[in-house]
């Protein structure tokens, strides 16, 4: 199963946004079934660094959500896939403006 980019979840997504909300939440009910039969004794975490809350997404988040600094690993490309294209609206300009934090 993969889990990023799902088809059955994109389906679900897709018919949420058409305004079929019984049919989206059923799509979404079979993605998490699923989940939940091929990761309940696999790790399901796509970061490749194991740290203490590895596959413990409630307390991982619960953890990034408190300090505030930066996302956990895991949400990073989903979050640079969007930036990039908001990026490209300037032509990608906002990089030559952001100043490294030293």
């Amino acid at each position: 199963m993969t889990i990023d980019c799902n088809e059955k979840e994109l389906q679900a997504v897709a018919e949420m946004h058409k305004g079929n909300q019984e049919e989206g939440a059923r799509l979404q009910e079979e993605f998490i079934t699923e989940f939940r039969n091929e990761y309940k004794d696999k790790d399901h975490c796509p970061c490749q660094e194991a740290c203490p809350y590895h596959g413990n997404c409630k307390e991982c988040v619960a953890i990034h959500r408190a300090h505030q600094e930066h996302v956990p690993n895991c949400m990073r490309p989903i979050l640079n896939k969007r930036i990039k294209v908001l990026s490209e609206l300037t032509e990608h300009t906002i990089v030559n403006e952001i100043q490294p934090s030293e």
